[in-house]
């Protein structure tokens, strides 16, 4: 883990830092399937950011003032949020045109985030398809 984010990850409270761990397993895993290379691992704005090449960046955090939730952010000028949410409307929640909400408690392997961060990860081959090929 990059030492800035390992940083970062250690200042969260055991659970959240448990959930985002998760996210970033699962990040890690898709471009491991999916063999997109490697993950380049950064902070970003105080956040924990994750791209491979061909893919828009997906940065994870969670912040004191909205404790429950954890938040999974996409590039506003993509069209990912639209795309997930005609796909995933009634599975997550969202915040404008930049993030998936995620409760803290929730189990991410019950949720379909693997193929959301599958398309993030995909992103430049995706664009010009319907729905990002997300049917």
């Amino acid at each position: 883990m990059n030492p800035a984010v390992q940083t970062k990850f250690e200042s969260y409270p055991t659970e959240v830092r448990r959930q985002l761990t998760g996210v970033r397993d699962l990040i890690h895993a898709q471009a491991a399937a999916f063999e997109l290379g490697k993950v380049e691992e950064t902070l970003k704005w105080g956040e924990a950011s994750y791209q491979v090449k061909g893919g828009t960046p997906i940065r994870i955090d969670w912040k004191a003032n909205e404790p429950e939730v954890i938040k999974v952010y996409f590039h506003c000028q993509t069209r990912m949020i639209e795309t997930l949410k005609e796909r995933y409307g009634s599975e997550f929640s969202f915040e404008g045109k930049r993030a998936l909400v995620i409760p803290v408690d929730a189990d991410i392997n019950q949720l379909p985030l693997d193929h959301c961060l599958e398309v993030a990860l995909k992103y430049h081959s995706l664009k010009h398809l319907p729905l990002l090929g997300a049917c």
